[in-house]
């Protein structure tokens, strides 16, 4: 029996959010927002928050800076038990933020990377590393000290036993650079969603997509989000489509792919079948949406447990 289930390497950060505005900002002009919150961000954060919630023991690994963003980071996921103990403080960047800006179902985001552009490498304590039985990584373009050892660090992991999963997230640059056909074989679970997908293989569908990515590995399972429209999994032999479970009433969508990956690997990490992780993940990226900010909705698993039941009458 391992300590942990899941150890998270990525990045951290606060989100400032801006709701209630009525169009998004011009160039030499104000608008106004409606409401202001600062909550827990950051794609690898708000999973590893959300996982924690739902029962699995998650550790993290990553860096902030030395200021009060810093404490809101620690405060939140110490709040859910994940284990802080590998999140170091950098002695020259400053914790990362990220503006949002909410307008209907859209958003629009300003990020300040911070210290994580300072996590590297040898930052990662390859015995800490060992007591998990899975790891994931996700931000890859946000994260420059550690992007290009990522082949390095998913082998290493899997050499130590565990089973690896990755979310590439946005490129700010739109550049796409990523040497898939070293990363991918030491990949268990790709779980992009669909534009990151095409964009990051250089298809322009999800099956040609699978073409692209089977030659490097075969027995990859990948996970492709696909917002309102549900998502697909494929185990190396079929496609699987999960329909979405549809929210009439979105607060917003910050975190929604985190929370669809949390509900998936706690089933995967568990032994579920694809279609099991794939409902249960459909399920969870729902109800964050109910709730403002990324965590909001995993506040409490009672919070939890109650949206699930009223919005899709379904057990979390």
């Amino acid at each position: 029996m391992k300590e942990f289930d899941v150890i998270v390497v990525g990045e951290l950060n606060v989100d400032i959010i801006l709701n209630r505005i009525d169009r998004f900002p011009e160039m030499g002009k104000e608008i106004l927002a409606g409401s202001l919150d600062l909550t827990l961000g950051s794609s690898s954060a708000i999973f590893a928050n959300n996982l924690s919630s739902l029962g699995s023991r998650v550790a993290f690994i990553g860096k902030i800076g030395k200021d009060e963003f810093a404490s809101t980071v620690l405060n939140s996921l110490q709040s859910r038990m994940v284990n802080t103990s590998n999140i170091f403080t950098s002695g020259t960047h400053s914790t990362g933020a990220t503006i949002v800006l909410n307008f209907g179902q859209d958003r629009a985001m300003v990020t300040y990377p911070g210290a994580m552009e300072d996590l590297k490498l040898e930052d990662i304590d390859w015995e800490f590393l060992s007591t998990a039985s899975h790891l994931h990584f996700s931000s890859i373009f946000l994260q420059p000290g550690i992007r290009y050892d990522l082949p390095l660090l998913f082998s290493k992991a899997k050499s130590l036993g565990l089973t690896t999963s990755f979310d590439p997230q946005w490129d700010p640059a739109e550049k796409w650079d990523v040497n898939l056909s070293e990363l991918l074989p030491q990949l268990d679970v790709f779980m992009p969603n669909l534009t990151e997908f095409t964009l990051l293989t250089g298809t322009s569908s999800l099956g040609e997509g699978i073409k692209y990515i089977k030659q490097y590995a075969p027995e990859l399972t990948l996970v492709v989000k696909n917002g309102v429209n549900g998502a697909f999994g494929w185990d190396g032999v079929e496609i699987l489509h999960q329909p979405a479970f549809l929210n009439e009433n979105v607060v917003d969508c910050i975190g929604a792919g985190d929370s669809f990956n949390a509900g998936f690997l706690h089933k995967f990490t568990a032994g579920a079948s694809l279609a099991e992780c794939m409902e249960y993940g459909a399920l969870t990226g729902a109800v964050s949406t109910a709730k403002a900010g990324g965590i909001g909705a995993f506040e409490t698993r009672e919070i939890m447990r109650n949206l699930a039941a009223k919005l899709f009458n379904k057990i979390i």
